[in-house]
């Protein structure tokens, strides 16, 4: 795609499950700084008349809503944990907007384990309800060409599990990570946006942290930098001011324009 502008929003910017957090009653949880309100990770990526959705978490419905989705050209999974998939069925009123089919990508391994969640979806038993109309594809690693813009699939390690990001253009989005192995960094240079896990400063068996984020925005110097997938042990405010000039925490309803020809 040589020229056309490329906008991401952030749908979504905490964990698995959200901040505030249910029946916690901590500093974050109870800040009145809206950067601290966070939905499950998930973003929106806007370019011409199209849009991809990069996971469709259980709050889905009201990130739509709030940053007045009205199409949906295609959606990419990076995994099929609850927090990223179960969103699914409410891409229904866009089914009915566009006309046709929305159709989804992700590895084998997690296209199989969302066509098992919304078995409806994908029955040859006729419903007498409506339900999502979704035509799945399983990628292989190989840059996928939507409608002009390559994503290309990237690697990840998610505790024991394997997770993918995507790079499009000059930006990559990566959450849900403990380790990006070193042919997926070499798919990661020459960046102007880079997305991160950060989830806290404790170490966690199945994602980053800010530090090691750090050092990983060290590696591959983007141009700049939001850490995502954050918990409620993170303020926002707080946690900037110690964070470089280029590095910030993404926030519900951030809007990313990438510079140059993507």
């Amino acid at each position: 795609m040589a020229a056309e502008s490329v906008s991401i929003t952030v749908l979504g910017s905490g964990t698995s499950v959200g901040v505030p957090t249910i029946g916690c009653h901590c500093a974050v949880c109870t800040s009145e700084d809206s950067r601290d309100k966070r939905l499950r990770p998930s973003i929106y990526v806007k370019y011409g008349e199209h849009g991809v959705l990069i996971d469709t978490t259980p709050d889905f419905r009201q990130q739509a809503l709030r940053a007045h989705i009205e199409r949906v050209d295609a959606i990419l999974f990076t995994h099929s944990h609850a927090d990223h998939i179960m969103g699914l069925d409410d891409v229904r009123p866009l089914n009915f907007r566009q006309g046709g089919s929305i159709p989804i990508y992700g590895s084998a391994e997690h296209i199989d384990n969302i066509r098992r969640c919304f078995h409806y979806v994908f029955s040859n038993h006729k419903s007498e309800s409506s339900v999502p109309r979704l035509i799945t594809h399983v990628f292989d690693g190989a840059p996928l060409d939507l409608f002009g813009l390559e994503f290309t699939p990237i690697r990840l390690c998610h505790g024991r599990g394997t997770v993918h990001g995507f790079r499009f253009g000059q930006a990559a989005y990566l959450t849900d990570h403990s380790d990006i192995p070193e042919e997926s960094m070499e798919l990661l240079k020459g960046l102007d946006v880079l997305f991160l896990d950060a989830l806290r400063h404790r170490p966690h068996p199945t994602h980053s942290t800010v530090e090691r984020s750090l050092e990983t925005v060290e590696k591959l110097a983007p141009r700049r930098a939001f850490f995502t997938h954050i918990c409620h042990d993170l303020s926002h405010a707080r946690t900037e001011e110690l964070l470089p000039p280029h590095v910030r925490l993404a926030f519900d309803g951030l809007e990313i324009a990438l510079e140059g020809p993507q």
